[in-house]
């Protein structure tokens, strides 16, 4: 079954102020693009070309005039709003039309994931079918995200949302790839007491009927939240040293795009001509001469 792809790219990003009083968050710069891009490339190198984007009455157009159709970069986006931040599993009621009968896969806005290997993982997670896969990832501070607590063989025994006392340093991160029952999940289960659907709720239902995987980033995996000041700059300096040793730029949405053959030779070439001189179109000629 295919799968279709979400960003949700609502909230009020108010640990941002005031930075974010005059734009969205996820519209804010990483280095060289726009936050939203290396989510976006996330879906794209797995394979997901419908892609919906979820974001504030406020600041919906802005991604339409960011984005467009997606015909540039080889993918189809639609648009939907959320008009009041109730939960991250509010993304399957807003997106339910969207996502019909297939597959969805999830990804928060302010989320960046790089490593290598990372496309045989997201490969992986796409050829199940059945059931729902979420990543793991070691952190310093488990108590400000959703923690997977494990049992002696390393299974997921239990899902907590921002515990006090956290039983394993393995926060949940950003990406969730779910089966097509994940919609009828998110019509029926109850607000937390902090008053939102959690994605930890849907994440219980599955790890209850035992159809919940997870995979663990390990050492040579970088996950990075953007959603303070400090974390803004480290992952701009993150990929600027990345980008700047190998020569080659993460999240270009065009490069994406033009090796998976989703667009053509000419139509980068509108691109570059349409961006006209700079650093990033120069970057793009060199994908023409490869």
């Amino acid at each position: 079954m295919a799968f279709k792809g979400i960003v949700l790219a609502g909230g009020k990003g108010t640990r941002l102020y005031p930075i974010t009083l005059g734009t969205s968050k996820q519209l804010l710069p990483i280095y060289d693009k726009p936050m939203i891009y290396y989510p976006i490339s996330i879906l794209m190198l797995a394979n997901i070309r419908d892609i919906l984007i979820i974001s504030t009455p406020k600041d919906i157009n802005n991604y339409i005039d960011l984005l467009g159709d997606g015909s540039n970069f080889g993918v189809r986006f639609q648009y939907k709003v959320q008009q009041e931040p109730k939960g991250l599993a509010q993304a399957f009621q807003i997106g339910k039309d969207f996502i019909g009968r297939d597959n969805v896969c999830l990804i928060l806005g302010d989320n960046i994931f790089y490593g290598q290997g990372l496309i045989n993982i997201l490969n992986k997670a796409v050829k199940r079918n059945k059931g729902a896969t979420i990543f793991g990832y070691a952190v310093a501070n488990p108590s400000s995200f959703g923690v997977i607590e494990f049992d002696k063989n390393m299974k997921p025994k239990k899902i907590t949302e921002k515990p006090k006392k956290p039983k394993s340093k393995y926060a949940v991160t950003g990406l969730f790839f779910y089966d097509n029952s994940v919609v009828k999940y998110a019509e029926n289960i109850e607000p937390s007491t902090r008053g939102e659907l959690e994605i930890t709720s849907i994440n219980e239902i599955y790890l209850k009927k035992k159809n919940l995987k997870v995979e663990l980033f390990g050492r040579g995996f970088a996950w990075l939240d953007t959603g303070t000041q400090e974390n803004l700059v480290e992952a701009g300096n993150f990929i600027s040293t990345i980008e700047k040793r190998q020569g080659l730029k993460t999240a270009c949405l065009e490069e994406i795009g033009y090796n998976k053959k989703w667009i053509t030779r000419n139509q980068l070439k509108q691109t570059i001509k349409k961006i006209g001189k700079n650093e990033y179109s120069d970057y793009l000629k060199t994908i023409l001469k490869n």
